[in-house]
């Protein structure tokens, strides 16, 4: 978790210590007007654990001070605009989020991205797509159904092919021989990526397992203009605005971008791996 993160949380937590004493109550106290257990109320105050917009209200209500929940609410938007739990944002399934990614991406010239792990969204056939859904929702346990993620995901796509915008992704080749669906589904997938490296908006990048790297591919992420990073951890999502974050992500990409190849290059790695997954004679 991020130390930025976890510091903007115990400073929540001490505040609400803070307000819990000024009322003269102790830990059991707020629990029992609560109807909490006692371990939750330690949880919330020593900032190991994120509290939500209802306990926040709630807890003001026990301390006798209602005018401090503005206050409270404004300190959690502080964590989830840099720091947005999956949980959360999944809960009603995996279709808001991609809409939300079509608005970052309309509002955005210039779209770079790096993934290890899986091919870009923007580049994902329908059943790829489909079968990457499907196992988020069995890992979180959101069992939604994902056809409406799935039609938001491609209708995103639809900026691929609108004049004036430049999508530059790096693709390291250990996420081409990542088997996330079935055989002819991935086969299908890179067929697609083959077909994209020569459209105008499109420049992708393979970086190649024997590459010489001078920076190491912990994770994705995705640089939109110079306004916004998105990093995609297990439990968080972070959006990270800030000129240094932007600075950082944008030295990584560069420097992984010298590593990569690209056009013809590209496509005969593609077509490799594309060619280890037909079967044998």
């Amino acid at each position: 978790m991020s130390t930025d993160f976890q510091s903007a949380r115990v400073a929540l937590g001490a505040r609400l210590r803070e307000l819990r004493a000024e009322a003269g109550l102790d830990g059991k106290d707020v629990a029992a007007r609560l109807g909490w257990q006692r371990s939750k109320v330690s949880r919330l105050e020593n900032g190991k654990q994120t509290p939500s917009a209802a306990d926040l209200t709630a807890w003001a209500e026990a301390a006798e001070r209602p005018d401090c929940v503005p206050e409270l609410q404004g300190r959690l938007a502080g964590l989830e605009t840099r720091y947005r739990s999956w949980k959360r944002q999944l809960a009603e399934g995996a279709r808001a989020r991609q809409e939300q990614a079509i608005v970052e991406t309309e509002a955005t010239r210039v779209t770079r991205g790096l993934e290890v792990a899986c091919v870009p969204g923007l580049f994902q056939t329908a059943d790829y797509a489909r079968h990457v859904f499907r196992a988020s929702a069995a890992f979180s346990r959101i069992g939604k159904d994902p056809e409406d993620a799935v039609r938001a995901r491609i209708r995103r796509q639809e900026a691929l092919y609108q004049p004036g915008r430049s999508f530059r992704f790096l693709i390291w080749e250990g996420a081409l021989h990542v088997r996330a669906c079935p055989r002819d589904v991935h086969a299908a997938q890179l067929d697609r990526l083959v077909g994209l490296v020569g459209l105008d908006t499109v420049e992708l990048g393979v970086i190649p397992l024997r590459a010489d790297l001078n920076c190491t591919p912990a994770h994705g992420f995705w640089i939109y203009d110079r306004r916004l990073v998105i990093v995609e951890t297990i439990s968080n999502e972070m959006w990270l605005d800030d000129d240094e974050s932007i600075s950082l992500y944008e030295e990584v990409w560069d420097r992984f971008a010298e590593s990569a190849v690209y056009g013809t290059a590209a496509q005969r790695l593609i077509g490799r791996v594309r060619a280890s997954l037909d079967p044998p004679l």
